[in-house]
């Protein structure tokens, strides 16, 4: 059982009596150590600070017994003077300590001299107490500095599940723990504890309960993650997925890659997404599926749609699954004037019928969106918009 406190008068004594009863009592006591922050916050002085810190490490230590963990954190301590920092953390071991914390808690580090500054630190305490760190990414970089921090000989991290945190965040769980077993040679001897393959299912659960929705193009457990849209990819992961792969996807908790069929797919994307779905096409037939419906509607609309997204997803199990095809795509507009853009769904069991479905309701929707401008002017051009999904950039 752990508890958090300020190094402040009344703190430490409640967060004592709070965990005194545990088999295993973890106290964690923080002050704020860079300038900016005594002077701004705190209204203290470096002494007044380091006095405190050693204070109520050692007022822990005697309170909670010599079994206890006694852990310190210096506030803000990538942007603290760095020899005082080391003062404070050579005190704080001597009087108790047994875990100190290196927190970025400003994501202000970078990778190479937050690695320094570990380094320095168990270099001075490392054979007294465990380094830990505790990195935030407002500048996107708390993984690296977390990995930074390993190499330099930090042995306590500390993340969390989809990267949650005050701000932007907190180094994220799944990035560090997969970049530990991804890199052995980089992190030698060194593994976490954690089933990776619970990853997903932990953070499906967080996002709900939290209600944050973890980002498509997220690490590990975004929904692009595994999921390759490019035809030189989609050949290369269907040949063998290390081409484009470092990882499993089953290491993860995921059953498998997604083929994501787009405009940028090739051939073999769209026969191994249709070979997932229970066809199997080839030659001439693939070809004719490839090319089939653009084809087919030119010389009936009059003008040809540009493709730029195209989804399959199944919405029911068994043989009678029915599946659901989105099309987002667009047409060319008079010189000046940005393109109409329409999106269309199809569902059907049959996944060619459901992708023509769809791509004429996306191509009804532009005609009528066309037709409207041209009789209105501003104003129908207007209506039009509103009638489809917008307007490209």
């Amino acid at each position: 059982m752990a508890a958090l406190a300020r190094c402040r008068e009344g703190d430490p004594q409640r967060a004592v009596e709070a965990i005194r009863v545990a088999e295993r009592p973890h106290l964690h006591v923080f002050i704020a150590t860079s300038d900016i922050h005594l002077k701004h916050k705190l209204r203290m002085s470096r002494e007044e600070a380091l006095e405190a810190s050693v204070r109520w490490v050692r007022f822990g230590r005697q309170a909670l017994g010599r079994d206890a963990e006694i852990e310190f954190s210096a506030e803000d301590a990538s942007r603290t003077d760095p020899e005082f920092l080391l003062r404070v953390y050579e005190a704080v071991v001597d009087a108790g300590a047994t875990t100190v914390n290196i927190p970025d808690t400003v994501g202000y580090a970078i990778p190479a001299e937050f690695g320094v500054l570990v380094g320095r630190v168990v270099d001075l305490v490392g054979n007294d107490a465990v380094v830990s760190v505790h990195c935030h990414n407002d500048l996107w970089l708390a993984t690296a500095n977390t990995l930074a921090a390993v190499q330099a000989g930090a042995r306590q991290l500390e993340v969390t599940v989809n990267g949650l945190g005050e701000r932007a965040g907190n180094a994220s769980l799944e990035e560090v723990v997969m970049g530990l077993r991804t890199r052995p040679t980089q992190f030698p001897g060194l593994a976490s504890r954690v089933q990776t393959d619970q990853i997903m299912n932990a953070s499906r659960l967080v996002s709900y309960l939290t209600g944050f929705v973890v980002q498509p193009n997220k690490a590990i457990v975004g929904g692009n993650a595994f999921a390759h849209e490019s035809g030189i990819h989609q050949d290369g992961v269907i040949k063998n997925p290390l081409t484009y792969e470092i990882m499993t996807p089953q290491s993860v908790g995921l059953a498998g890659s997604t083929l994501s069929i787009g405009k940028l797919s090739g051939r073999r994307g769209l026969q191994g997404k249709l070979r997932e779905l229970g066809f199997e096409l080839e030659g001439e037939a693939l070809d004719a599926v490839y090319r089939a419906v653009d084809e087919a509607l030119e010389p009936i609309v009059g003008w040809r749609l540009v493709l730029d997204e195209y989804e399959i997803r199944a919405v029911t199990a068994g043989e009678d699954a029915q599946g659901n095809a989105l099309v987002r795509c667009h047409r060319s507009t008079d010189a000046g004037q940005p393109p109409l853009v329409a999106t269309g769904h199809g569902l059907s069991t049959n996944i060619i019928e459901s992708s023509l479905e769809a791509y004429v309701t996306a191509a009804n929707k532009l005609h009528a969106a066309a037709t409207a401008a041209a009789a209105g002017g501003e104003a129908g051009a207007a209506e039009a918009r509103g009638a489809t999904a917008g307007r490209l950039p």
